[in-house]
């Protein structure tokens, strides 16, 4: 019996679906922008909720090929401060058989904890950065969380409040860093981490564009480094280019094209909390530890 999970995200919906045995059947992302507005309105969109509905719609009929019995699904920030987060929750619930799951901060963060260590080829210890459209989550830990915080900055969320102009004028990017230190002031690590990971699709993304990728490819990602001085170059090339320009760079999904820049920003001056020169990208985080927690229910 395979088993599939779901995670909800304020930019990206993502499925895992693992056989008995813990091998990987199929893996699918996909940018719907869910929390593009949130931040402002403190609700969802028709059209992000729509996507949204129409890839779990998708995902159903994908899961049924692979005959799955256990799904779990959980929803992430933009969904813990919409206020229609509920409501969508119980719209998937009904295509899905299973109602998602809005989870707090802190247990995002140890998701995100477990699925990145345990496929990390670095010594303890660990701290996970985990950037996602609407958080940003810092773990620390050896063999589990002895540290962590949410806080409510990301690449949508980072975008929406500070970068609404592609290319943006220099001022704008001033602020935006400026904005990303002041949310991060509240970050206080226990100790130094031996290993930075860094989980989610902000890194990966960088990092497939640094390596020169003539199209995504996961295995070459995994475990890639991504230094301050890469960061810095990557928001030098984004902050020259529009929306359209963004979205032909061949290793990027063209959807996340509009939040990208902002990414790069929140990944750069989280390096800096971290007293980190190189971050080592991770494939996995949440949704592996996710996946792999249904294995053990099974």
């Amino acid at each position: 019996m395979s088993v599939a999970a779901i995670d909800i995200g304020s930019n990206s919906v993502r499925l895992l679906v693992l056989d008995d045995e813990g091998a990987q059947l199929y893996r699918e992302s996909t940018v719907t922008a869910l929390g593009r507005g949130v931040d402002a309105t403190g609700r969802f969109r028709d059209d992000t909720v729509a996507a949204t509905l129409d890839v779990m719609h998708f995902y159903k009929e994908t899961m049924a090929i692979h005959d799955v019995g256990l799904t779990r699904a959980v929803a992430t920030s933009a969904s813990r401060d919409a206020a229609n987060g509920l409501e969508l929750m119980d719209a998937i619930g009904m295509i899905l058989g299973t109602t998602p799951q809005i989870i707090s901060g802190d247990v995002e963060a140890e998701l995100a904890f477990s699925g990145a260590t345990a496929n990390s080829s670095g010594e303890p210890p660990f701290l996970v950065i985990d950037i996602g459209g609407g958080s940003t989550e810092f773990v620390y830990g050896v063999t589990e969380p002895l540290y962590s915080t949410s806080i409510d900055i990301g690449s949508v969320r980072l975008t929406d409040r500070r970068l609404p102009d592609r290319p943006p004028t220099a001022t704008q990017l001033s602020e935006a860093s400026a904005h990303v230190d002041a949310e991060f002031s509240t970050v206080e690590l226990p100790g130094t981490p031996r290993t930075v990971i860094g989980a989610a699709g902000t890194f990966t993304s960088l990092a497939a564009i640094s390596l020169g990728l003539e199209q995504y490819d996961r295995d070459a990602v995994h475990d890639t480094t991504l230094s301050r001085a890469d960061t810095k170059e990557l928001i030098d090339e984004l902050s020259a280019l529009t929306v359209e320009e963004t979205a032909a760079i061949p290793s990027l999904d063209p959807r996340r094209a509009p939040v990208i820049l902002a990414g790069a920003i929140v990944v750069d001056r989280a390096a800096v909390v971290a007293g980190a020169d190189v971050i080592l990208v991770s494939e996995y985080g949440l949704l592996s530890a996710v996946a792999t927690s249904l294995l053990a229910e099974g």
